[in-house]
C-alpha cells in the first residue's frame, strides 16, 4: 500500500526555502493532507505490525510522532520548522528515548531507521555495561550478526573522555563499554517513502534490530 504521494518530499523541499510561519500557515492544509494525516495512518499500521512481535507494545501514533516545530530556545538557527518528519515507536514513545525501539526519520534526503539506547540514564548505563561485562561474547554475537552489520554497520554513541579505574580493564577487553550511548543507524533512499513496500522494508529493519533492542531493554530493566 502507498501511504504518501510525491508531495511529501516536495513539501519539505519547498519548506527548506521558505522556513517561516507565514509560508507554513499558508500551506497548513497541504501539510495536513500530505504529511501529518498519512504519516499517522502509516504509523498506525507499523504499530500493528510490531505488536505481532511485541504484544506488550500499547501505544498510539500520537504518542510517537515528534513535533515539526523546532526547539529554537538555545539555537542560533531560528528556523521554526524541522525539514523532516520523525517518530519513535517504543513502549515509552517520544517522551522516553531511553527505551529501545525503532526511530524513523523521513526527509527528501533519506529515510533514517535507528534503534538502541539514545540517552540512557546513569543507572541504565551502569546496567548495560555490567551486562556486557558478564558475557561480552553474547553482545558481540548480536552486533556482529551479518544482517545487523549489513543494515546498521556498528554501534554508535558518545564515549567517556576519561575512563574510571573500575572500568579500564573491561574497556580494554570490550571498547564499547566506554560508550555513553548505544544506538545504531540504517539508511534508505527517500524514494522508499512513496513506495508500496514501505512498511515491509521497515519491518525487515525492525526484525534485524530486535535482538539488540531486546538485549538492551533486558539490561536496563
Amino acid at each position: 500500500m502507498q501511504y504518501f504521494t510525491e508531495d511529501f518530499n516536495a513539501f519539505f523541499k519547498e519548506l527548506a526555502s521558505n522556513n517561516h510561519k507565514e509560508w507554513f500557515h499558508a500551506n497548513k492544509k497541504r501539510y495536513e493532507t500530505s504529511i501529518k494525516n498519512p504519516f499517522t495512518i502509516f504509523l498506525g499500521i507499523m504499530i500493528k505490525e510490531i505488536q505481532k512481535y511485541d504484544a506488550d507494545l500499547h501505544i498510539e501514533p500520537k504518542d510517537c510522532i515528534l513535533r515539526i516545530n523546532r526547539d529554537i530556545r538555545f539555537s542560533k538557527d531560528k528556523s521554526p520548522y524541522n525539514l523532516h518528519y520523525t517518530a519513535f515507536i517504543s513502549k515509552g514513545g517520544r517522551k522516553d528515548k531511553n527505551i529501545p525501539g525503532i526511530f524513523l526519520r523521513f526527509s527528501p534526503e533519506l529515510v533514517g531507521i535507528m534503534g538502541g539506547c539514545f540517552g540512557p540514564s546513569k543507572e541504565q548505563l551502569e546496567k548495560i555495561r555490567k551486562a556486557i561485562v558478564r558475557n561480552p561474547s553474547e553482545f558481540r554475537e548480536l552486533i556482529e550478526n551479518k544482517d545487523f552489520v549489513q543494515k546498521f554497520g556498528e554501534i554508535k554513541g558518545e564515549k567517556m573522555k576519561r575512563i574510571p579505574k573500575e572500568w579500564k580493564e573491561a574497556c580494554e577487553k570490550e571498547p564499547l563499554i566506554a560508550n555513553k550511548q548505544f544506538y545504531f543507524v540504517g539508511e534508505e533512499a527517500p524514494g522508499l517513502i512513496t513506495s508500496e513496500t514501505l512498511v515491509g522494508e521497515l519491518m525487515n529493519y525492525y526484525k534485524i534490530m530486535r535482538p539488540v533492542n531486546e538485549y538492551l531493554t533486558k539490561a536496563i530493566l
